[in-house]
């Protein structure tokens, strides 16, 4: 079912919901979804609408333009997208290819409701893999001494194929500051670690020297500070003092993937809010 997603976060305060919903109503409004919180130590009201595309007697053009009153009046952050149009993702890996396979595996088995316009990689492993999907490979070295002519070249092929969004499936490079900035909250990443805990490289390794009886992975948006932007989505799983740090990261490695799979698809659908470093996901 075609529908619109309406997303909302504005200061909070006594009425957004009924104005909100008298205008989908006034307009036979059809809501399939509805979510809201209202967080009480920022004083913030988050909001997340779906509403049946062929219930309401105009396009999304017209939505924008009729709701943007009631966004004025309430200083409303909101966006309304039509899941009709599909955001166009750009995949960047490096030479590990699980969480990269599965994601390509759920988009061929149509459960990512997505555009994969291509994968950028700064190895030629997987490119094989890729091809085999029907999707452009790049091949985009990346020299340790001067980094910045490949960065140019992400940056040129990630505007080319007007990417919406970027998912760094395993890309064991950091991104520039100047890409983060402009890509905010749209480049995603998966960090093999139950993050704040064990930043940077081999958190498992980490892990295992401290002795931990929990591991994880962390899916968040990329900002210019080291693994350290808004969390999506996390989850761990028991280890004990017999596990080896080989068994320790292919027990993450299946982490990793179901937590990026699950924070990729919640982005896609419009169910997170960010708000300073923290997220509401409906």
């Amino acid at each position: 079912m075609r529908t619109f997603r309406l997303v909302i976060a504005c200061p909070d305060r006594v009425g957004i919901v009924a104005k909100v919903s008298n205008f989908l109503a006034s307009h036979n409004g059809w809501i399939t979804e509805a979510s809201h919180h209202s967080d009480n130590l920022s004083g913030w009201f988050f909001m997340r609408h779906e509403i049946r595309a062929d219930s309401l007697p105009f396009g999304i053009e017209a939505f924008r333009e009729a709701f943007a009153p009631i966004a004025e009046e309430f200083s409303m952050n909101w966006r309304i997208t039509d899941t009709a149009q599909k955001k166009r993702v750009v995949l960047m890996a490096s030479r590990e290819s699980h969480c990269l396979a599965d994601l390509l595996h759920r988009w061929h088995s149509d459960e990512l409701d997505c555009e994969i316009s291509c994968v950028i990689s700064n190895h030629d492993d997987l490119r094989s893999m890729v091809e085999w999907h029907g999707i452009p490979y790049y091949h985009v070295p990346v020299n340790p001494q001067d980094k910045e002519p490949a960065f140019a070249e992400v940056s040129r092929l990630v505007k080319h194929h007007d990417a919406e969004v970027v998912v760094l499936a395993r890309y064991m490079q950091i991104l520039p500051p100047a890409l983060c900035s402009e890509y905010a909250h749209k480049v995603i990443n998966i960090h093999h670690s139950f993050l704040p805990s064990f930043v940077g490289a081999k958190p498992y390794h980490q892990a295992s020297l401290r002795g931990v009886k929990l591991i994880g992975a962390t899916c968040h948006y990329v900002t210019e500070e080291l693994d350290a932007g808004p969390i999506i989505e996390q989850d761990v799983v028991r280890v004990s003092h017999s596990d080896s740090i080989e068994d320790m990261v292919r027990f993450g490695r299946d982490v990793e993937k179901m937590v990026l799979a699950r924070g990729l698809r919640y982005h896609l659908e419009d169910r997170v809010l960010v708000h300073g470093n923290k997220t509401v996901v409906f």
